[in-house]
């Protein structure tokens, strides 16, 4: 059996690589489409940078998480800043139309310890040692 090749809105993917950041925008959702139709130029630039900093075997990092995934990104591997480091995503077809950010968390889940000595009224009693 043969896997199921992707579609996005009626489109196959290698139809959506020849589309122009604008002709795309009109395939996206509406958030989507008012930020790629006001900012194609920033998406544009973003992937050419993509393929320069590839053919240079350099990492490519950056600090727009508000960028929408255009599918001239796909297969990049992109560190993508959260704050605190940059988290390194792989691009994939299913991304098409969402932000950049959605993919680095920016907060983490708090995992606590065990509590100390003194923590309860129970263990207050405790000695040091």
């Amino acid at each position: 059996m043969a896997s199921k090749e992707f579609l996005y809105r009626g489109k196959k993917l290698d139809e959506l690589q020849k589309l122009d950041t604008r002709e795309f925008a009109k395939l996206v959702g509406a958030d989507s489409r008012r930020a790629l139709l006001r900012h194609f130029d920033i998406a544009e630039k973003f992937v050419k940078k993509c393929v320069q900093r590839q053919k240079e075997g350099k990492q490519i990092r950056t600090h727009l998480r508000e960028l929408v995934i255009v599918p001239n990104m796909i297969g990049y591997d992109i560190g993508i800043h959260n704050g605190k480091e940059f988290v390194k995503i792989r691009i994939i077809p299913e991304m098409l139309g969402h932000r950049l950010g959605e993919f680095s968390v920016t907060r983490n889940k708090v995992q606590h310890g065990a509590p100390g000595i003194g923590a309860t009224r129970s263990s207050a009693a405790l000695s040091v040692k």
